[in-house]
């Protein structure tokens, strides 16, 4: 239901198997770190609120600045940062922070 509705992975014009199955590999994979991320947050959001904030979480390049988050504090935001290891809503994020987290990330 999820996969119809959050992740509108619906409809689906391939014809080709590799394509078939490269899609259902990424559904998968998508819909199995969803439900990774739906048990770390002890199952306290629903799947729509977990997928809103998460595409909502935008930043703003400020030229030779950095990054300014640009969406709004929340609960479900502060338990990310916590299961992230970093915040990123309070603070103006420069390049080389940035590169670092997805060092890290790596």
């Amino acid at each position: 239901r999820i996969m119809k509705s959050e992740f509108k992975a619906r409809p689906v014009h391939l014809s080709r198997d590799d394509r078939i199955q490269a899609h259902f590999i990424t559904c998968f994979i998508s819909i199995t770190i969803f439900r990774i991320l739906e048990k770390l947050l002890h199952e306290q959001f629903s799947s729509h609120d977990i997928i809103t904030t998460l595409k909502e979480m935008n930043f703003l390049n400020v030229h030779g600045e950095g990054y300014i988050p640009t969406y709004t504090r929340t609960e479900l935001t502060d338990r990310l940062h916590d299961l992230a290891g970093f915040n990123t809503d309070y603070q103006l994020l420069s390049q080389k922070k940035i590169k670092n987290i997805l060092k890290s990330l790596k």
